[in-house]
């Protein structure tokens, strides 16, 4: 199994002035886990949920066992945002208004960094 990767998230249209370190999450039992059971989520860190391709069923997420809020931004193999929720802590499911490859969990605070259309961009640190 691989060890997990940190990668940066950019948006390539509004550049945010404090970088993402966010863990690149595309094994199952990765992906399971998510972020349930975590204390608290820092404004710099959060996870990338990667699945094999563009999908809404794949990348519907639960929020049952975590105790935060999370702002979630889901991406499409071509990059692009397609959709963004503040999902509120221990509610049964979210899912994408258009399907999506990649789920970004971040703080709530961050939600207003990505905007539904805008180009990312993932790099390794």
């Amino acid at each position: 199994m691989p060890m997990s990767r940190i990668i940066h998230v950019r948006n390539l249209d509004i550049p945010s002035q404090t970088p993402l370190q966010i863990k690149y999450c595309d094994s199952f039992l990765c992906r399971l886990r998510g972020l349930t059971f975590r204390a608290e989520l820092s404004q710099t860190e959060g996870l990338l949920l990667v699945q094999k391709q563009d999908s809404r069923i794949d990348t519907s997420i639960h929020m049952l066992g975590v105790s935060f809020d999370l702002a979630v931004i889901w991406i499409n193999s071509s990059m692009q945002v397609v959709d963004k929720v503040l999902a509120k802590s221990w509610r049964l499911a979210y899912a994408p208004k258009e399907a999506a490859q990649y789920i970004l969990e971040i703080h709530p605070d961050r939600l207003g960094d990505f905007e539904i259309g805008n180009k990312v961009k993932f790099e390794d640190v």
